[in-house]
């Protein structure tokens, strides 16, 4: 089945390329590898939710933010290759969490865009990762993912 059937089943959609919020390009490939730019939980150019986890966002809410996130960082690598099939890897992925202080879980908010990887690419869905906290992201925006993929 292609990723864009996979992706139908599922309900979701891959959503128009965010715009940049400054100097950069959303998404840069350089032989096999393409890196995307830290995108942030936008739809239709809005965030949905702002604020911090642990304080006014759920656990929950922010890992559907998460998702969110790794449907526009799918976006973005459309501008370097046709289709999500020439994906042949997920390298690495990085979340970022605006949170409370005293938030810890911030490993399990990524496995919102983790979980949902596997389920679209299988086993070419396993990746490294990283989840660190932070003070503030931009807009106030409560979740900021970047990854880089292998493709053919």
């Amino acid at each position: 089945m292609a990723i864009i059937d996979l992706l139908n089943s599922l309900g979701l959609e891959i959503p128009p390329v965010p715009a940049a919020l400054a100097a950069y390009i959303p998404s840069k490939r350089t032989g096999n590898l393409i890196f995307t730019s830290g995108q942030l939980p936008l739809v239709g150019g809005k965030l949905r939710k702002t604020g911090k986890v642990g304080v006014g966002i759920t656990l929950t809410e922010a890992k559907e933010e998460a998702k969110q996130c790794l449907l526009n960082a799918l976006s973005t690598l459309l501008l370097q290759i046709q289709s999500l099939d020439e994906i042949k890897s997920v390298v690495k992925l990085g979340v970022y969490v605006a949170c409370a202080e005293n938030f810890t879980e911030q490993h399990l908010v990524a496995n919102g865009a983790s979980e949902l990887l596997v389920q679209i690419f299988g086993e070419k869905g396993k990746h490294a990762r990283f989840a660190i906290g932070v003070s503030s992201l931009p807009l106030d925006a409560s979740v900021e993912l970047e990854m880089t993929v292998e493709v053919e």
